[in-house]
């Protein structure tokens, strides 16, 4: 089967589904988001970070006549979610993928546009609690961390490849870790005798050099620069907001949860473009570019989780939406 490719919803079957208890994720802000997205009867809804399906899931309860594609990037986690929906039927499909493939997704599914998307760019419990993964680093696993697996080099090529400036930079950049060029150089040095294959023995190596910050593991910026590295996020990110105007029907809506100051400050800026008038130079007398604002920004001030969400969800602590809506 094609990376990407349309799939119905499973009967059943396929899956462990030992494999899939215990282990599922809380939606972030999901109350919010559907309340942002503003459901109309007969809709066609995107949730371009599907993970274990909770904001899909309350979309269609919420609305009996609306349909959702759902699309991840991550193969077991696209078939257990499926599985779990499969009652609702032919309302529910997903896409293998990642979300900036979502123009390819809409042609899969016969739409020309979407009513409303929503991105979730926070991992799911499933992925940081699997060992396997290598997300995480409280239980030893590998050092892989992709989201495709298989596909593209992972945390451990990147750690055993790159030199001490390309890590220093990973970590700084996209961990903002201010220890980034100690670590990067005691991992250049370490790695000459023993290649760093495991999650414990990196996470081991920077708290060697990096003071637990509170309740926050010290290794917790490294892993999370790796991650993005790996996976190319803020590259999809960027794809995504160039284009996703074109996917959306008039009046229809984004809505997108980030968690990193970076994905946060790319979503912020693109949504300041769309609503930018006149970009003529104040010397001319009268506009000549024909700018006109393409949406309406539904988020005056970033939302943030309630105080009781971020109590019984800890990981929903860093999360900011932000909504616009296109205009007619």
């Amino acid at each position: 089967m094609s990376e990407y490719q349309l799939r119905p919803s499973p009967g059943g079957g396929g899956v462990d589904a030992g494999a899939e208890r215990g282990r599922r994720h809380a939606p972030v802000m999901v109350e919010e988001a559907v309340r942002f997205l503003h459901l109309r009867p007969g809709g066609f809804y995107v949730d371009g970070t599907l993970g274990d399906g909770g904001h899909s899931q309350r979309m269609l309860e919420a609305d009996a006549s609306i349909a959702v594609l759902g699309i991840d990037r991550d193969e077991l986690t696209l078939q257990l979610t499926a599985r779990r929906l499969a009652d609702f039927g032919s309302r529910f499909q997903t896409y293998h993928g990642s979300f900036s493939e979502l123009g390819a997704a809409l042609t899969a599914a016969a739409r020309t546009g979407a009513d409303g998307i929503l991105l979730d760019l926070g991992l799911s419990s499933r992925q940081l609690d699997d060992p396997v993964r290598g997300f995480g680093f409280r239980a030893g696993g590998p050092l892989d961390m992709r989201m495709q697996a298989g596909v593209g080099p992972s945390a451990a090529d990147l750690v055993a490849t790159l030199g001490e400036r390309e890590l220093a930079d990973i970590f700084w950049r996209y961990g903002e870790e201010s220890a980034s060029r100690r670590i990067a150089r005691a991992i250049v040095t370490d790695r000459a005798t023993t290649p760093f294959t495991t999650t414990t023995e990196l996470a081991g190596l920077v708290e060697r050099i990096v003071h637990r910050r509170g309740g926050t593991h010290p290794a917790t910026r490294v892993f999370q620069a790796l991650r993005i590295a790996v996976n190319r996020e803020l590259e999809h990110l960027e794809y995504f907001l160039a284009h996703v105007l074109e996917w959306l029907v008039p009046t229809g809506r984004l809505v997108i949860i980030a968690y990193h100051s970076l994905e946060d400050r790319m979503v912020k800026q693109a949504m300041r473009s769309w609503v930018e008038r006149c970009t003529c130079p104040p010397a001319l007398p009268r506009c000549v570019c024909r700018a006109r604002a393409r949406v309406k920004i539904l988020t005056s001030k970033v939302v943030v989780p309630t105080r009781n969400e971020v109590d019984d969800n800890r990981r929903a602590r860093s999360a900011r939406l932000r909504a616009v809506e296109v205009l007619a």
